[in-house]
């Protein structure tokens, strides 16, 4: 027997194309998703804006966490350690207040 391949179309508009940038991420969860917001924070502006929010199951968190996991590694080797971020900035989840749905 011959294994298929599972193969899926992905469309993906010019739009979506260009990315976003995100300087800052804030991750609230209730026990039925995890809410990601990548914003963008300008230096001396009193305040950020959410350019995104990405809404996930617990079960596709966790996949994506280890995807990304797998795709650092890859990146290091290919292009040396990734330094971590000086001690002045705020982590990526600076603020993350406690949310239930």
């Amino acid at each position: 027997m011959e294994q298929q391949e599972n193969q899926m179309n992905i469309e993906l508009s010019e739009e979506i194309a260009l990315g976003v940038y995100s300087n800052l991420a804030v991750i609230t969860h209730s026990p039925a998703e995890l809410v990601c917001d990548f914003i963008q924070v300008m230096p001396g502006m009193p305040k950020g804006k959410v350019r995104s929010r990405i809404l996930m199951t617990p079960q596709n968190a966790k996949r994506f966490l280890q995807a990304l996991a797998d795709n650092l590694q890859k990146y290091e080797q290919n292009f040396g350690p990734i330094e971590d971020p000086q001690s002045g900035i705020p982590p990526m989840h600076f603020g993350t207040p406690n949310t239930m749905a």
